[in-house]
């Protein structure tokens, strides 16, 4: 005999399902376990999050204050102290600090602050420096080259050939004609 045949389920692992409003033997007959009256006795009862029972919410009675600028930059930000790890390489590009970790997403834009100090001649690529960063790497004898940041929609319109213009239909192509002569 096999082991299966010896295994047992534990104690409340099988559970039958509550069967409301199957008269008052059930245990659950009459309100169906939903009480007496009220808004959630009734039909369609989905509350939304924050609902106070038809009461104005918190939410629409605080006042609002400022606005989301939909053209704020956000820049992963990169310490020179940071790029002592990637020593060995003489030029460090934002593809080897995403491929390193230093770096959370490929998309962002980058940005150099100058915290810590370089000891090496090392070529950064980024989007952004700081001043004070931007110093520190052209006193190691390093340059700071600024990455220009392309859309997506950009590149595709750069990968798909030119579309050619469409030629004129035959009787606008006879009118031309006559026109010139």
């Amino acid at each position: 005999m096999a082991i299966i045949d010896y295994l047992v389920l534990p104690k409340g692992a099988k559970k039958n399902k509550k069967r409301r409003g199957k008269g008052q033997g059930s245990g659950h007959g009459k309100t169906a376990c939903r009480g007496h009256k009220g808004q959630t006795a009734r039909g369609n009862t989905k509350k939304y999050k924050g609902f106070e029972g038809g009461q104005m919410p918190l939410v629409r009675r605080l006042p609002k204050r400022g606005f989301t600028n939909k053209f704020k930059k956000e820049y992963q930000v990169v310490n020179i102290r940071d790029l002592k790890k990637l020593s060995t390489s003489s030029s460090i590009t934002p593809g080897l600090l995403y491929d390193k970790g230093i770096v959370k997403s490929k998309r962002l834009l980058i940005k150099i602050l100058g915290d810590g100090s370089l000891k090496k001649a090392i070529e950064i690529h980024a989007h952004a420096f700081s001043k004070v960063a931007k110093k520190a790497i052209e006193d190691a004898g390093g340059k700071a080259v600024l990455v220009k940041k392309t859309k997506d929609k950009e590149v595709e319109k750069q990968k798909q050939p030119q579309k050619q213009p469409k030629e004129q239909p035959k009787e606008q192509q006879k009118e031309t004609r006559q026109e010139d002569a």
